[in-house]
């Protein structure tokens, strides 16, 4: 069995194992990393060989440790990135470059339609009736998307967000609530195969799925990284965040999962708190006083055009896994104009929560 993982900000790690009697025999790491002293990496080897096949992660990690001679050095590679190289192994997960992905780009839509699209497309990709797709979005009209379970008093001043004419959806995610303009904000959606993030936690899936844009970002000059769970954060502050659903495949088998991105690429602020309520609470766990200090937008840190920041992605994107250009079928756009009406263009989703 074979097993590849990117280290978050670090270097591919590869692990070919094989499960005999319960047991891992015949491990061999192997990677792009670097490690000293030379004998460090047999010992990896070794405290991986005959360890119980069912050994989660964090067990694995901990073995590693406990054989790596004194003064070891790694970089580009942690002990739990080799425990999860080993899961995915064990898992039979899938990689990147297995699938021919395609890209969906098209002109500005309502925001209760991107909702009903992230679920149609995923649901498409669950049943093997899409490849893998990378979905950029362009708004038809500002909105506030509310977390799945989210309150909807709670999180949105109605006032505020009627005064300025923006829209309230809820999305089938968890997390927090974004405040979107059109032509401020970068949001993208992956739909892919449960089998791409096999063996992973569910908070490792978020960087794992996100680590081609923070290659993007840095090629563009901003040196970016992941604040766990969601958060993708610079020196600067906040710049984006991140939210994921899973969606069973047909007959409860193997499925899909939903994973979508907005980036603040310039916001307003001041309009953002006028229609957002947000609480102390949240704000002093993200170490700051004032909303406006929690986003830093995309365009003061690259001095690109939005739509150049864009192309800059998708451009890395496809030059790590390649990428196709491909449309919406009508069968597809049809559900989601249906789902858009009866579900999240409906007041009983909307204030599910209320």
């Amino acid at each position: 069995m074979h097993g590849e993982y990117k280290v978050p900000g670090g270097k591919l790690v590869v692990v070919d194992v094989e499960a005999e009697d319960g047991v891992l025999r015949h491990v061999r790491v192997a990677g792009d990393f670097f490690l000293e002293p030379d004998e460090a990496l047999d010992a990896v080897n070794a405290a991986l060989e005959g360890a119980p096949a069912d050994t989660d992660t964090a067990g694995l990690a901990a073995r590693i440790d406990a054989a790596l001679p004194a003064g070891t050095v790694m970089y580009g590679l942690t002990a739990e990135g080799v425990g999860v190289a080993v899961r995915r192994a064990l898992a039979r997960a899938t990689d990147w470059t297995d699938y021919d992905w395609q890209l969906i780009h098209e002109a500005p839509q309502p925001p209760a339609l991107h909702m009903a699209l992230d679920e149609v497309l995923t649901a498409e990709v669950a049943a093997g009736r899409r490849p893998p797709t990378l979905r950029v979005w362009e708004w038809g009209a500002p909105a506030v998307v509310i977390g799945s379970f989210q309150s909807l008093r709670n999180e949105v001043d109605p006032e505020g967000a009627a005064r300025h004419g923006v829209e309230v959806v809820r999305r089938i995610s968890g997390g927090g609530a974004m405040f979107v303009e059109p032509g401020n904000t970068i949001t993208y959606s992956l739909s892919v195969p449960e089998s791409l993030v096999q063996g992973l936690s569910f908070q490792d899936s978020y960087a794992y799925l996100d680590d081609w844009v923070l290659g993007a970002l840095g090629d563009m000059g901003v040196r970016a990284w992941y604040e766990p769970l969601n958060d993708i954060a610079t020196d600067q502050g906040k710049i984006a965040g991140a939210a994921q659903k899973r969606i069973v495949g047909p007959g409860g088998g193997p499925g899909a999962v939903l994973h979508h991105v907005t980036m603040s690429y310039d916001i307003d602020a001041d309009k953002m708190v006028e229609v957002l309520r947000i609480g102390r609470e949240k704000l002093s766990g993200k170490g700051t006083t004032s909303a406006k200090k929690r986003v830093d937008p995309l365009r003061r840190q690259t001095g690109l055009a939005r739509e150049a920041v864009i192309d800059r992605m998708i451009g890395s994107f496809r030059a790590r896994y390649g990428l196709a250009r491909g449309e919406l079928t009508a069968g597809e756009l049809a559900r989601a104009r249906e789902l858009a009406r009866t579900k999240f263009g409906s007041p009983a989703w909307t204030a599910r929560v209320p």
